[in-house]
């Protein structure tokens, strides 16, 4: 006979083994430790999904080994002794049909209810002043960020800064491939998108450096597209404008053209934004950078030169 006391010993350790990984990875679950309102809303659905499907996945553990339990074969069960009859049963058919339906409803409405409310900027509290969104056009590009501040004149790379007690609109799109906008101690991720703009509103309550990435997968740089976020008061803030608008240089286009090269860079500040040529949330920026590195990308893609420059020609003019 098979002996399953190695395997049983074996489960066990693997079972500790596991939880021990657990345990000792929850300092970086961000996504439980919000900053923000955003962020928190985000991790109470969480939480709260969590303990429903626990809830659920309890009771049916439980009805399980009372029925392995209860209707095991034995020696002192009579034969045919054990005859259920739920052919026809519309009690039983009510119940698996009402239970399923109240589980989803008690699901969806937090879900749907969070939602609607993450598509508006946060709502301060009675005691402080509702403020205006601070706009903040987020660029994606391989494989880099360039976080363009309009009201302020201000472009950075590969980091930001942003004022607490005051939500941020951030207006999400793409030079190329698709990428996707993530703070996780400020909130969820959005996508963004070259040739269209979404928005995602953030807010961080609390001074601190916040780790910022993108979390869809675009290619060989991906794991390296990451960012900084540097949340401080408005006094501190308003200091940050006013020395970048101050010492920073000019962005020109060239410089901006050669950024736009797949690859990776260093943090960068400018005193002025691409958003004075392009608006790649557009449909005429969709393609600005193919457009302006078509040679390269035809040499790594192996396209033959024929009517193509022709038409690109043709789409810069229209």
């Amino acid at each position: 006979m098979l002996d399953f006391m190695p395997f049983r010993k074996k489960g066990l350790i693997l079972l500790l083994f596991g939880i021990v990984l657990l345990l000792g990875g929850c300092d970086q679950m961000a996504v439980f430790d919000p900053k923000g309102p955003v962020a928190e809303s985000q991790r109470d659905l969480i939480v709260y999904s969590l303990f429903f499907m626990a809830g659920i996945i309890l009771v049916v553990y439980v009805a399980f080994t009372i029925i392995i339990i209860k209707y095991r074969d034995h020696p002192k069960r009579k034969e045919n002794s054990y005859k259920p009859n739920f052919h026809g049963s519309k009690t039983i058919e009510a119940i698996w049909t009402i239970i399923p339906i109240l589980i989803v409803t008690a699901l969806s409405i937090p879900t749907v209810t969070t939602l609607f409310d993450l598509e508006k900027p946060p709502e301060t509290t009675a005691a402080k002043e509702q403020k205006e969104p601070l706009v903040i056009y987020a660029t994606s590009a391989d494989w880099k960020w360039f976080f363009s501040y309009p009201e302020q004149d201000i472009e950075t790379v590969n980091y930001l800064h942003i004022p607490t007690d005051r939500p941020i609109e951030f207006r999400l799109s793409s030079t190329a491939s698709m990428a996707a906008l993530w703070i996780p101690r400020l909130g969820g991720q959005k996508y963004n998108m070259a040739g269209m703009e979404t928005i995602l509103y953030l807010q961080a309550d609390e001074p601190g450096i916040y780790d910022g990435r993108n979390s869809n997968f675009n290619g060989e740089g991906f794991a390296e597209q990451t960012f900084k976020v540097h949340a401080e008061s408005a006094d501190k803030f308003g200091q940050w404008v006013r020395d970048k608008q101050t010492n920073a240089p000019k962005l020109t286009q060239e410089q901006y053209d050669k950024l736009l090269k797949p690859g990776l860079t260093d943090r960068h500040t400018f005193s002025s934004t691409h958003l004075d040529w392009v608006n790649h949330g557009t449909h005429k920026g969709m393609d600005y950078d193919i457009i302006r590195h078509w040679k390269e990308y035809e040499t790594l893609l192996h396209l033959e030169v024929g009517n193509i420059d022709e038409s690109i020609e043709e789409h810069i003019e229209n």
